[in-house]
């Protein structure tokens, strides 16, 4: 297939994490709040002059100043980013959002604020918590969190208007992007589809890491391109994939399983579409950020929910989705030093395995995968098995 039209200049739009829309954004007013999880809801920092900026730390070569800080045995991304900061990467933030769901990456916003690695005067770092579970008070006690916690230190602190007026058109906004991306990832369903992996992640990454403003325009005109595209009369896949785990901002991952013949079908990880793309649905008679509390509590797929029927769904998801995208296996993968996947990743792998009989590769990684040979060799082999296994069903058939 002939390359987008934007896949370039959305590749440069990554390579740093003050990127060019973010500038233009600022320059023209705009206040750019950082955040790194799902549990923070993005369309709470999309309100007037603010926009989000999903934090990534591109093109990172050595931690050792951060792992001095953190130790070598946390979180990679969480280091990862301190190290940045610590660099000046985030000295272009207006403020940083964040949410107590797990330790490494508490201790790198303290880090980030104690070390002063942002020198503007009305910089700021706060922290929501998270439940463990989803219940009525929980939602009621996530949305005060974002009203005391975010809104108001961000009518405070950069003196935008935190209305719910101000709320629901950022929710609109919001919703277009993720009607634009959904239909663009429902193409992956396809047998012969219209968009790699690949491009899919880089659409997904610029989505999250650009003001949502800046980024719509190219989103809506790459849709009707992807619309429109000329196929390839076979597909160039060996074997589809759902990739499901921690963080993944490292476009080198998804490249790294896609030379290999695997087609990432679904992307049910940190910083991917599935959740986080979704459309939020407001009525006109509750408050609004109860209900996008709820929406986020109840769409995140996060393995720090340890109730029962969190962990069920999670597993339900995965196997729902797997089908729907027609993967012919699953991919498992956590970050080294992830507290949470360390725990969720083994025991979800077996169970969609032998409970759910899916072909399951589980791995852990490093922040910047790069050109693991490690990596490669398995999933040389997974496509492989995966690939064997579709055409003994074939002959069976």
């Amino acid at each position: 297939m002939k390359d987008l039209k934007y896949l370039i200049e959305f590749e440069n739009l990554l390579e740093d994490a003050d990127n060019r829309l973010v500038r233009e954004a600022q320059e023209e007013g705009g206040f750019a709040i950082g955040y790194t999880c799902y549990h923070m809801p993005e369309v709470l920092l999309n309100v007037d002059k603010c926009f989000s900026v999903r934090m990534r730390a591109p093109r990172t070569g050595s931690i050792d100043i951060s792992t001095y800080y953190m130790s070598n045995y946390t979180c990679e991304f969480a280091r990862a980013l301190l190290e940045r900061g610590i660099e000046g990467g985030y000295q272009f933030l207006d403020g940083i959002a964040g949410v107590d769901a797990c330790s490494a990456m508490n201790r790198c916003y303290e880090h980030l604020e104690i070390l002063d690695c942002n020198s503007k005067p009305h910089f700021f770092v706060t922290h929501t918590d998270v439940p463990y579970k989803v219940e009525d008070y929980n939602v009621e006690q996530v949305a005060s969190q974002m009203r005391l916690r975010v809104l108001d230190v961000m009518k405070e602190r950069l003196g935008v208007d935190v209305s719910d007026e101000a709320i629901r058109k950022a929710v609109e906004e919001h919703n277009e992007m993720c009607r634009i991306m959904t239909e663009i990832g429902d193409m992956r369903k396809l047998d012969n589809p219209p968009v790699t992996g690949y491009e899919y992640h880089v659409l997904c990454l610029v989505s999250y890491c650009c003001p949502t403003a800046k980024i719509l325009p190219y989103l809506r005109e790459t849709l009707e391109e992807i619309k429109k595209r000329a196929l390839d009369p076979k597909p160039w896949y060996r074997a589809r994939v759902a990739v499901v785990g921690s963080e993944i901002d490292d476009l080198g991952f998804t490249k790294l399983l896609e030379e290999n013949g695997a087609f990432v079908v679904a992307d049910r990880f940190c910083y991917g579409s599935i959740p986080g793309r979704e459309v939020i649905e407001l009525n006109d008679t509750e408050d609004v950020v109860i209900q996008i509390a709820r929406h986020y509590m109840k769409t995140s797929e996060c393995p720090r929910y340890m109730a029962d029927y969190k962990v069920a769904q999670r597993r339900t998801t995965v196997d729902r989705i797997a089908r729907e995208y027609k993967a012919d296996g699953i991919i498992y993968e956590a970050m080294k030093y992830c507290d949470f996947w360390a725990f969720e990743r083994p025991l979800a792998s077996h169970i969609l395995t032998e409970e759910y009989g899916w072909p399951t590769l589980s791995v852990d990684r490093s922040y910047a995968v790069r050109s693991s040979g490690q990596l490669r060799t398995r999933f040389q082999a997974f496509v492989e098995a995966l690939e064997i296994k579709r055409i003994q069903k074939q002959k069976e058939a």
